[in-house]
């Protein structure tokens, strides 16, 4: 699978002044956009990201009134990655966002996608192989993936994405939709990731960052740039996060701490 770089779409910065500020934005935005995108059509996939913004972004969902409009029968939840642990261990994305949102939500149990741990599938492998044919089959005739409306994401300090780290093999991976980090750098090693090229498919990807911490890899992101050993913004490889782009919007939804080293 390939998605070309050229035909995707520019970024917009959206700046908010601080993180709980953001997280209630983003929200708003997010169910809006599922409203929009239900009145066009069904089902809806949107890819859930972790990290302490995406958990406080889906925290705000639950307390929007917005959210009672929504179809959420006709709603399908994927994860950009997750660690490979055990089903209801607290580090797991799944786990997390459960008890910030899906909990409250009238969902079809079996429009909740999660990646298997290693109390469901033998290995990370297995667990890369079995998400890889759940999402296409619920992909159209010869596709690998669903029609993702929206795919939130997150940036780490080392401009990382998903579970694709700066200069690991998985970010050159462009023929299969998901992937396997056997060594990340950040505990637990063994993650499921969704592609390169998987992450580009959205329709929309937005980022949600905040925190001074997150400067230097938004601004390496958005320049084209890379990050040295001690974090900061060097010529080079752009990090993992410059890297993906919505084909039809990519958004950077930020604090004003995260936006402070932007050149502009």
């Amino acid at each position: 699978m390939t998605t070309a770089p050229e035909a995707a779409s520019s970024s917009l910065v959206v700046l908010h002044p601080d993180a709980p500020l953001l997280a209630q934005a983003t929200a708003s935005r997010l169910l809006i956009t599922m409203l929009d995108a239900q009145s066009m059509r069904t089902p809806v996939h949107v890819v859930l990201t972790g990290g302490s913004m995406g958990i406080r972004t889906l925290e705000a969902v639950a307390g929007n009134p917005l959210r009672d409009l929504i179809a959420w029968e006709e709603v399908h939840l994927w994860w950009g990655d997750e660690r490979f642990l055990p089903t209801g261990h607290a580090e797991r994305n799944e786990t997390q966002a459960r008890k910030a949102l899906l909990r409250h939500l009238p969902l079809d149990p079996a429009h909740i996608h999660p990646v298997a741990g290693p109390d469901v599938a033998a290995n990370a492998e297995a667990a890369a192989a079995a998400y890889a044919d759940e999402l296409a089959s619920h992909a159209a005739a010869g596709a690998q993936l669903p029609d993702f409306a929206v795919v939130l994401l997150g940036v780490g300090p080392d401009g990382h994405v998903a579970s694709l780290f700066p200069h690991h093999a998985t970010l050159e991976v462009t023929e299969r939709a998901v992937v396997v980090e056997a060594d990340s750098p950040k505990p637990p090693p063994q993650r499921v990731s969704l592609s390169l090229p998987a992450l580009n498919s959205g329709r929309q990807v937005w980022f949600v960052a905040a925190g001074r911490d997150k400067g230097p890899a938004v601004t390496a992101a958005l320049t084209g740039r890379d990050l040295d050993a001690h974090g900061r913004v060097i010529d080079g490889p752009v990090v993992p996060a410059g890297r993906v782009r919505g084909r039809g919007a990519t958004l950077w939804l930020l604090d004003v701490a995260a936006a402070a080293d932007l050149p502009y």
